[in-house]
């Protein structure tokens, strides 16, 4: 007999819980600021680097440590000759490719739907090498393979947890897609269910491996779709660098109602709102991380320094940082103004553009097309501290 859905409730803290609409509601407010606060084209290519970000801090919540210049290697499709941090390369570039279709919009069915949770795991796990599609059972008696985007078809234990039975996940998941379908919810209660599905999902525990990547993933997705998440901030770094509280809030929500004061459901609803306000302050702290790093005046003066040393270092022309300016400002500009920019004349200016290029910092898509900001990896500490 297949367990009732009723055991994943309760699916959200009680309606008007003021800590949780107060701390929402911020984030609406300072998620619409970043999203203002740089050129939509910026943004964009800002977005490649905070993919990576993710990646990274993703990747570490595994306890996989994938070094930021491993994964821009992978990028490029240089692997390294050592099998284990080739794998963790193929991991990082498997993770960032789900991401980015995730912000560009190219992510099946609809954000709750099962669909769209087993293609995050499908996507995802297609690209692992085969020796990661292998997990054992805690005894170490017994190896699994995982099929992409397919669910467990057995009995799991994680931590204290029991999940439940194989055959019921499709309920649940059903259960799951009714209670978070951010249409029927207003923005502040999608904000607050942001976070409970964060947990439900993991409670569930569709798969055999991989629940942790596909519930960030899934989490990066749902923020998205109800505007306040986008591709300059990562929920994965918060998590990865409060992960002893991720851990400890995760299992405080796992435990059955505590007494007759905690709710109706099955679950703690104490347990369901502390993981909530935790989680809605971690978002908080990262829209705010990001908002302060990106910061006109600040982001700037950064740029400036970095270019002028490579000025003194012979590697770029002086008023080089003049041309990157005008780029954040205006995202793109034609090739044509870029002596007027830097005050020299056409083939000088040629020359300066040229250096830009070849040292990461700008782009242009083919040889008549506008120039862009880069963001490669090597600056990434110096345009952006502690983003890696």
């Amino acid at each position: 007999m297949l367990e009732s859905i009723s055991l994943l409730e309760p699916l959200m803290p009680p309606v008007g819980h003021k800590k949780l609409e107060d701390l929402a509601s911020e984030i609406i407010a300072a998620a619409e600021g970043l999203n203002q606060s740089v050129h939509p084209i910026v943004r964009q290519e800002l977005g490649k680097l905070v993919r990576s970000m993710n990646c990274y801090y993703s990747n570490l919540i595994e306890g996989h440590r994938t070094l930021p210049t491993d994964i821009e290697k992978a990028l490029n499709n240089d692997f390294v000759n050592d099998v284990r941090t080739k794998n963790l390369q193929l991991e990082a570039i498997a993770h960032i490719k789900v991401q980015e279709k995730i912000d560009l919009d190219l992510a099946p069915g609809t954000v709750v739907s099962e669909e769209r949770i087993c293609w995050l795991h499908q996507e995802f796990a297609s690209h692992l090498p085969g020796s990661m599609l292998n997990v054992e059972n805690k005894e170490g008696t017994k190896v699994v393979e995982i099929i992409p985007g397919h669910y467990r078809d057995g009995n799991v234990i994680v931590g204290k947890h029991i999940a439940i039975s194989a055959p019921a996940i499709s309920s649940f998941l059903a259960r799951f897609k009714q209670g978070y379908d951010p249409v029927k919810l207003s923005t502040v209660n999608a904000v607050i269910a942001a976070a409970a599905s964060h947990h439900r999902l993991l409670w569930i525990h569709p798969f055999y491996d991989g629940n942790g990547r596909v519930s960030r993933l899934f989490s990066h997705g749902y923020l998205k779709e109800i505007g306040i998440g986008n591709s300059l901030w990562s929920i994965a770094r918060g998590l990865s660098r409060n992960i002893d509280d991720y851990k400890k809030f995760l299992a405080l929500a796992d435990s059955p109602r505590w007494n007759d004061l905690d709710g109706r459901g099955n679950l703690t609803t104490r347990g369901l709102i502390e993981f909530c306000d935790f989680f809605l302050n971690i978002c908080l702290d990262q829209i705010r991380f990001m908002s302060s790093l990106i910061e006109p005046n600040k982001i700037l003066n950064r740029m400036e320094i970095y270019v002028e040393e490579q000025v003194r270092l012979g590697n770029l022309l002086p008023n080089s940082f003049l041309l990157l300016k005008q780029l954040w400002l205006e995202g793109e500009i034609a090739k044509n103004r870029v002596p007027q920019i830097v005050g020299y004349k056409e083939r000088q200016a040629r020359n300066l553009q040229n250096k830009l290029i070849e040292s990461g910092l700008v782009v242009a898509d083919a040889i008549r097309s506008p120039l862009r900001l880069n963001f490669p990896i090597e600056v990434a500490e110096r345009y952006f501290p502690s983003l890696f």
